[in-house]
């Protein structure tokens, strides 16, 4: 349908200037004039991970088109914009660092869970840096707590089996994504996978008080034919848009037996999720999270739609 352009897929993205993998070499390239005037929202442009269609020019290649993406992993850009930004496109399986020490947080842990049963792929927890825990079990149960129905991994640069655990989930021509916090061992899993250092990795110590080594989203290709794309560390991480059906699922299934469809879980009689957080059957703090974060997709999408209408005006 594209003849006579070449399929190429994303692996680095630096502003306006891509990189693209043929097959058999990597070359440069940049979008379309086209694309670049008829491109409203920055996360219509290519990401890492997008298949796209190309014109070659010696060394150099325009993309003209951007093919189905068959999942995306977004947030909200930091600030006051209320533009998507893509963190990685086209991945089968989200593999969420999480490092077992002081930069553990379940509140974050409940929005990267959102974010990839949203975007299509499959979550799995990595709880990374398992040596520095003097009792692991602790996180490991926090964890288990809410990633309902998710594969949870253990990692530790300095015990080596564990990580036959991760390798074991790499099936080919599958692409991965590493999502995670700055120094939670994001490129250091990258690193091993890859089987040679292609990523900087700095030692952050026990408490991760140190700076990420990652400064952009870069795909690699393993010796399996699977792919990993290595993505910056996100201190914000707004939602753009998320499922909180799964990644709350107790609290939905909770809510099935409350006594007004439209209940808030606030203040109503015969609330079921109330009940059950005198039952002890959930936290304050869980339920807290789920109405932070359902007021701040409401938020998301009130902004969106007053940016259609001001463009619509245009």
């Amino acid at each position: 349908a594209y003849e006579p352009l070449v399929l190429a897929r994303v692996i680095q993205e630096h502003k306006s200037l891509y990189f693209l993998d043929l097959g058999e070499k990597v070359i440069e390239g940049r979008v379309s004039g086209k694309m670049m005037h008829e491109t409203l929202f920055s996360k219509d442009f290519p990401s890492v991970g997008d298949y796209v269609m190309v014109s070659l020019q010696n060394d150099f290649s325009i993309i003209h088109h951007i093919l189905k993406r068959e999942s995306v992993i977004e947030r909200k850009e930091a600030g006051k914009s209320s533009d998507a930004q893509i963190i990685a496109t086209n991945v089968d399986k989200v593999f969420i660092c999480m490092s077992a020490n002081e930069n553990f947080n379940v509140r974050r842990l409940e929005r990267y869970l959102a974010v990839s049963y949203q975007s299509g792929a499959i979550p799995i927890v990595v709880l990374t840096k398992v040596d520095l825990a003097d009792d692991v079990s602790p996180y490991l149960r926090q964890v288990q707590q809410i990633a309902f129905g998710a594969d949870i991994l253990m990692t530790s640069s300095h015990a080596e089996p564990y990580y036959d655990e991760v390798l074991a989930m790499i099936k080919p021509y599958e692409t991965y994504v590493c999502i995670g916090s700055s120094g939670v061992g994001k490129s250091t899993l990258t690193n091993y996978l890859l089987e040679h250092k292609v990523l900087d990795v700095f030692e952050t110590g026990k408490h991760d008080k140190g700076r990420h080594t990652t400064t952009y989203k870069a795909l690699f290709r393993l010796k399996n034919h699977a792919f990993i794309i290595d993505t910056p560390g996100m201190r914000e991480f707004a939602l753009d848009d998320a499922d909180l059906s799964e990644s709350f699922k107790d609290i939905e299934d909770l809510s099935k037996s409350c006594k007004f469809r439209d209940c808030t879980h606030t203040k109503e009689p015969g609330c079921a999720v109330l009940n059950g957080i005198d039952e002890g059957l959930l936290s304050k703090d869980r339920l807290k999270s789920y109405h932070k974060l359902q007021k701040e997709l409401i938020y998301q999408e009130k902004r969106r739609k007053l940016k259609l209408k001001a463009i619509s005006r245009h």
